[in-house]
């Protein structure tokens, strides 16, 4: 009978995490060069044991595999990582151990492998992964059956467990954590004007809020207005999960303080939240704020933050239309239990926010195969309300006869954004005629 690599994990693992439970290492990188040493360790113990018991002895090459597959079952993703490592692959949905759904970047969606050989077991992976990986432990029980996690810098968990009828984890693998408008303008998100319009109002300090739906790229959008921040401004990011990491590019921005809110422990305590992390971002001199996702209260302080300091500063936030995203921000301001009047956070919003940029994903069958693609629909200028309660629109940009942005209305601040470097002539002349001068 031949070695078999994953009953051999199954025996080593309980032991290798037993002992880095034991240890008092702290620190994510001593915690792994600790860990490394262990398997090593108990991997030739556990090949000693078996050639002794006259049971089949591993290969050297497979005495490396197993303590790789060790290692990645606590540090990596197990059976899921060649799925995360693979450049073509977008999202992993799993529906139990073996109901495991690939969807590429091209829009096929494959049945994979079993991750696990039980529920149970792919419970114990997710409860591992939370504890070892993140910047923070995380629980994952019957007591705290929800899990969002940031693994390494491509890849978010989010996972459930005891509500569903099986363990159940979606996997988000961010693939363009490089791109720059530039990079856009060729993928076909933004057009040559666009991407010129959108990079001038960055460098002009315009307050921006980015908007679509689940998976249409607003994070890798924000990423992409990010790089037109000069590399020396400082920068703070605020998020439930990293997924911006812009701390880690440091070629491109030099001066990033990089916050991610904390769960508290299974008493409630030591949370830190999204709302008091933007309020300690201009404590920490941070010119700019970008918030990966507004999702709950922390709206409030995100405006008052882009009102009275942090100008030029980015959001996202779910909204089915640049126009819907007022009515989406008064039902944020008040999920907290936050009593606010309308007319009072309108008034804000009019003052705070300069654009809404609204993304859409395309993704349906055609003729010709699959069609899988993202781009900007709509730009809108905000502006203090006027006769109406909501804050006044101009409509910059708006879904031309194939649903991408075309120009429409010249935006009242355009003289700033040609102080910072937009060609008027790549405004549409059917904009220009209306009487900018």
């Amino acid at each position: 009978m031949s070695f078999d690599v994953q009953q051999a994990v199954r025996e080593v693992l309980p032991m290798v995490t037993q002992a880095l439970d034991a240890a008092a290492v702290t620190g994510d990188e001593a915690v792994r060069e600790y860990a490394r040493a262990v398997i090593t360790d108990l991997v030739r113990e556990h090949v000693d044991s078996r050639a002794l018991a006259g049971r089949d002895a591993p290969t050297l090459q497979e005495e490396r595999r197993l303590a790789e597959a060790v290692y990645n079952e606590i540090f990596a993703l197990g059976r899921l990582q060649p799925f995360v490592d693979d450049p073509e692959v977008e999202n992993i949905d799993v529906n139990g151990c073996d109901q495991v759904w690939i969807t590429y970047q091209d829009g096929r969606k494959v049945l994979g492998p079993p991750i696990a050989d039980s529920d149970e077991e792919l419970v114990g992976n997710v409860r591992r992964w939370a504890a070892y990986q993140g910047q923070t432990a995380r629980d994952f029980s019957i007591a705290r059956p929800r899990l969002h996690l940031s693994v390494g810098h491509r890849t978010r968990i989010a996972a459930l467990m005891g509500v569903t009828p099986r363990p159940c984890l979606s996997i988000r693998r961010h693939g363009l954590l490089e791109a720059d408008l530039d990079d856009l303008m060729v993928n076909g998100t933004v057009d040559k004007g666009l991407r010129a319009f959108l990079a001038a109002a960055v460098r002009a300090h315009k307050d921006i809020v980015i908007t679509g739906g689940m998976g249409d790229g607003k994070t890798t959008f924000a990423r992409a207005l990010a790089a037109e921040i000069d590399p020396d401004e400082r920068i703070a990011t605020v998020e439930k999960e990293y997924e911006l990491f812009l701390h880690l590019q440091t070629d491109r921005h030099r001066d990033v303080l990089a916050m991610e809110a904390r769960e508290g422990n299974t008493e409630g305590l030591g949370a830190i939240t999204m709302r008091q992390l933007i309020e300690d971002a201009l404590r920490f001199n941070a010119r700019r704020i970008i918030v990966g996702e507004v999702r709950g209260d922390e709206l409030v302080p995100m405006l008052e933050a882009m009102n009275t300091g942090g100008s030029g500063s980015i959001c996202t936030m779910h909204a089915d239309s640049a126009d819907q995203v007022f009515a989406r921000m008064l039902i944020l301001a008040g999920s907290g239990g936050l009593s606010i009047a309308p007319g009072t956070l309108f008034r804000t919003i009019g003052m705070a926010v300069d654009f809404v940029v609204h993304l859409r994903h395309e993704l349906r069958h055609d003729i010709d195969g699959m069609i899988n693609r993202r781009y900007i629909a709509e730009v809108n200028e905000v502006l203090p309300p006027g006769d109406g309660l909501e804050p006044a629109v101009n409509h910059v940009y708006v879904p031309g006869p194939d649903g991408r942005a075309v120009p429409n209305t010249i935006p009242q601040c355009m003289e700033e954004l040609v102080a910072a470097g937009f060609d008027p002539d790549l405004f549409a002349a059917r904009a220009w005629d209306r009487g900018y001068a």
